[in-house]
């Protein structure tokens, strides 16, 4: 193996090496930083628990904190809600799931991603977020620099269309 290759680049993914994942800052201004102020405020559910609320017509969402340049959101998905398949505009994100299972739709696969799971995604990232169990979920976000346009894609293959900005 080339020793020239950093951990990250063996991996291939920051959430796959934890001994780089640092502490949270009071103001995170790295991936490593902004995916470990998801994981702290995800361990402490007096921050976010009281406030999930569901809705059978559309996905709940709440603003949770905002920092300088980046802000929180806390959604909750009842079974069957999706997000459409979206970009993030100029934003990168954190997602961690809180609580329940949702699916991660790509144009390279599948995946299910269970409580504790995080993913973390650069701006014109495509995926479609749905809960396909039959347990509601509930979800943290965290966009930097603040969520300002949701393209929405009517498939993997076409053009984005804008849309109202609705945290997913």
């Amino acid at each position: 193996m080339n020793s020239s290759h950093s951990d990250l680049q063996i991996a291939g993914d920051i959430l796959e090496v934890q001994h780089l994942l640092q502490p949270a800052r009071e103001h995170p201004a790295t991936v490593a930083e902004f995916a470990g102020l998801a994981r702290s405020i995800a361990a402490d559910r007096s921050q976010w628990a009281h406030l999930v609320q569901y809705d059978a017509v559309s996905r709940w969402y709440h603003r949770l904190r905002t920092g300088p340049g980046y802000e929180v959101w806390l959604l909750s998905w009842v079974p069957g809600q999706g997000s459409g398949a979206h970009d993030h505009g100029a934003s990168s994100g954190v997602l961690t799931v809180l609580a329940g299972e949702l699916t991660e739709h790509t144009e390279r696969g599948v995946r299910n991603l269970g409580a504790g799971t995080q993913r973390v995604f650069a701006p014109g990232y495509v995926h479609d977020v749905v809960n396909d169990s039959l347990e509601p979920a509930v979800s943290l976000h965290v966009y930097y620099p603040g969520l300002t346009d949701m393209p929405m894609h009517a498939s993997q293959s076409s053009s984005p269309a804008s849309q109202d900005v609705v945290p997913a």
